[in-house]
């Protein structure tokens, strides 16, 4: 881990003009090129661009593409994931989305952070008086079993429990709890996930077909 990583990961300011950033995040987007050019069934070479571009990769995982890592590397996905069309991470802090989780097309998560006032987003001076341009990341967490509608857009610090939905075109701004359907701009929780929302409720949707009891 490089100095100015460790400084991502205290949640410090950092300098993501720093060369050794910078090289990290040429070889992410070169791989996200290179993924990007693939076909849909050219599965085993999806799969090893993505051990190269990604923390942690799950068994059983899929994204549809064109995708859109910027480190990659500080993104851990579990098994049996399926991203659609466009997804983005931004990944300068850290990025974990659990197990069985459902992504529509054009979902975005961010980490960074710049500073509000434009002197400062501009230029500030490091420790030893250089002017560099800062900003800071805080990281994103997704639970188990989530799904999440087209256009969802995660903030940064923003942490997500287990089994929720949250619907087409959120925007996340704080902490979603558990078993919750949340929606809007900003996304706020609307109601508890629970069992009469079962598809055996909805006959005339679920048709000759049964849920698992």
């Amino acid at each position: 881990m490089t100095s100015e990583e460790k400084k991502i990961f205290a949640g410090e300011l950092f300098c993501p003009g720093d060369s050794e950033l910078k090289a990290i995040k040429r070889r992410t987007h070169n791989l996200n090129l290179d993924y990007n050019k693939t076909y849909e069934d050219e599965t085993e070479k999806r799969r090893e661009i993505l051990s190269e571009i990604l923390g942690e990769f799950g068994e059983g995982s899929f994204i549809q593409g064109p995708i859109a890592f910027h480190y990659g590397i500080h993104t851990k996905i579990g098994k049996y994931f399926f991203g659609n069309f466009n997804l983005t991470i931004q990944d300068d802090a850290e990025v974990t989305i659990g197990d069985h989780c459902n992504f529509g097309p054009n979902v975005t998560i961010v980490t960074p952070i710049h500073p509000m006032l434009p002197d400062e987003r501009n230029l500030m001076l490091d420790a030893d008086g250089n002017p560099k341009r800062f900003c800071y990341a805080k990281p994103v967490h997704v639970g188990n079993n989530c799904w999440f509608g087209a256009n969802v857009v995660v903030c940064p610090g923003v942490t997500i429990g287990d089994n929720c939905v949250i619907g087409a075109g959120s925007v996340v701004t704080r902490d979603v709890p558990p078993n919750s359907f949340a929606a809007g701009n900003p996304c706020r929780v609307i109601r508890e996930i629970t069992e009469k929302d079962s598809m055996k409720y909805k006959p005339e949707i679920l048709a000759d077909n049964r849920v698992i009891e």
